[in-house]
């Protein structure tokens, strides 16, 4: 049995104790879910530069099998001399020869990484060949990265000479 209310804001009390409480959960999950996919966030960046420091070594040191446990089977690559390299055996031969060809250490800085959705993001970066005559030669590239099988990799390569 109810007790009657003596006054109209008693009536109303339970209610707005029982709103405030209603209210607090979506915002308290929402913010638990804002944290969590920034720590997810910083997480995948992390693997992204670690993926791209394998990259920059894999040419360096000419290994092949780094380079392919990196890149998709179906990755694609467009040079900067406009030769496109589509198949991980294609890219993995035209990689090796160049490196072969332009011996040197190679410098990728990522200078920004925008994520497309969880799974997918693209990698913005300055690519230096410091060549062993002593010139250098830089470039920007761009790497379009999946996650696959909870492995960040990279889909495809596109690398620009700058405008002068």
């Amino acid at each position: 049995m109810s007790t009657p209310c003596l006054t109209k804001s008693m009536c109303y009390q339970p209610i707005f104790k029982n709103m405030k409480i209603i209210l607090l959960i979506p915002a308290v999950m929402l913010f638990s879910n804002f944290i969590f996919a920034q720590n997810q966030n910083q997480e995948a960046k992390k693997n992204i530069y670690d993926l791209i420091d394998n990259y920059s070594k894999a040419r360096e040191n000419k290994d092949a099998n780094l380079l392919k446990s990196i890149l998709m089977d179906d990755i694609d690559q467009l040079v900067s001399s406009g030769e496109w390299r589509i198949g991980i055996d294609v890219a993995l031969e035209g990689m090796m020869k160049s490196s072969k060809s332009r011996p040197g250490s190679r410098t990728i800085e990522i200078d920004k990484i925008k994520f497309l959705n969880a799974t997918s993001a693209i990698a913005d970066a300055r690519y230096q060949i410091q060549n062993e005559d002593g010139t250098s030669r830089k470039m920007w590239s761009s790497f379009i990265l999946v996650l696959d099988k909870h492995e960040w990799k990279i889909s495809a390569i596109r690398n620009m000479l700058p405008a002068k």
